[in-house]
């Protein structure tokens, strides 16, 4: 349920952005800005955002009597990033966007005593600093005045600089691997003003491998794997 509030936050003020944005009449031209610039090989520019980060979670087998529910709950984040756009043809391009990418998530681990029915729970904040590697297929739509939508799909990998997987304190800590890898979806909306082009976008990761550490410590034995799932919310400017 809070999962779906974040989302609701994120998306609705960017679909709010989107609709005011909108001339008023479609079908009345316009003075077009820029009107070479989809036709150019390459564009270069900048992308900023907040991210919504939380873990898909897939539980041992019970272990431990006491350990009755593990859950996961979303953290916010921000990215800033350098983005290399390859033209491929009027409607698709390839998409480059190495950034970093700031995120942490709670793991709640709640054990019930079983004599006295008694319960409390434990948190484990997970910070991550991710450098990430993100190639995108982006296909647009016909252009409208100063006005275009798109949508993208791809693969992401990723370096979590912040990663803890060799240190020795195993009881206090969850650990993850360093690298991770998954696919993107997306969609948004190009904004063509007079001096560069500017976007809004929604996007969707959904993480493939299992990035806790198997060491059979405390916190990850109850885990069979932990997968990251993000909400991007960005403005790019080119």
């Amino acid at each position: 349920m809070k999962t779906a509030v974040h989302i609701r936050f994120i998306i609705l003020p960017a679909l709010v952005i989107i609709l005011l944005s909108l001339p008023a009449s479609a079908q009345q031209r316009r003075v077009l800005n820029l009107p070479k610039y989809d036709y150019h090989l390459l564009h270069f520019g900048i992308t900023m955002g907040i991210n919504n980060t939380d873990f898909r979670i897939s539980r041992m087998p019970l272990l431990d009597s006491t350990l009755a529910v593990v859950e996961s709950r979303p953290g916010g984040g921000f990215n800033l990033g350098i983005l290399s756009d390859l033209r491929m043809g009027n409607y698709f391009n390839l998409r480059f966007i190495p950034q970093l990418s700031f995120t942490s998530r709670d793991l709640y681990y709640t054990f019930t005593d079983t004599s006295s029915k008694n319960s409390h729970i434990t948190k484990k904040t997970v910070e991550s600093t991710f450098m990430d590697f993100p190639l995108d297929i982006k296909y647009k739509s016909v252009r409208v005045n100063n006005y275009r939508m798109y949508v993208l799909a791809g693969g992401k990998y990723s370096v979590d600089m912040a990663s803890q997987s060799n240190v020795n304190r195993k009881k206090e800590l969850v650990k993850l691997k360093s690298a991770e890898y998954g696919y993107e979806v997306g969609f948004g909306m190009d904004f063509y003003l007079e001096f560069f082009k500017f976007s809004t976008e929604v996007k969707v990761y959904q993480g493939l491998n299992d990035v806790i550490v198997h060491d059979n410590s405390f916190f990850s034995k109850p885990i069979s794997s932990l997968e990251t799932k993000t909400l991007l919310f960005s403005f790019t400017f080119e």
